[in-house]
């Protein structure tokens, strides 16, 4: 069972409580740009271009090893951030924090979500 944060919608656009997932994003650790790119998620896009030409400038001090592993650590620090880097994307784009659930998957999260408001 995974922890959704139920974000709903303004009343007047008819649309579904979004879910997001608090736990750690493989997705956004692996493919870092193309996560950020699928969600809209363009501060964490622009930071982690911002991390990664730091990374590249810093390599010739720091050696290729070190940037490597400086790499691996923003890669990390990406799939941590994915969940709250959404969130605020939502809440951005005229969602309302709503409530938590314990649920097996987003979709169950969001009916008792909606069964609640009913």
């Amino acid at each position: 069972m995974t922890l959704y944060a139920i974000l709903m919608p303004k009343p007047e656009t008819g649309t579904l409580p979004a879910a997001v997932p608090e736990k750690f994003s493989w997705f956004a650790t692996l493919l870092p740009p193309v996560h950020a790119l699928s969600h809209r998620l363009w501060d964490q896009l622009a930071l982690y271009g911002l991390g990664v030409a730091a990374i590249a400038f810093a390599a010739r001090w720091t050696g290729p090893d070190a940037a490597i592993w400086l790499y691996i650590l923003l890669a990390i620090s990406c799939g941590f951030a994915a969940p709250g880097a959404l969130r605020r994307a939502l809440r951005r784009r005229g969602y309302q924090p709503g409530i938590h659930r314990f649920a097996v998957d987003p979709d169950a999260a969001r009916l008792s979500a909606l069964g609640d408001n009913a």
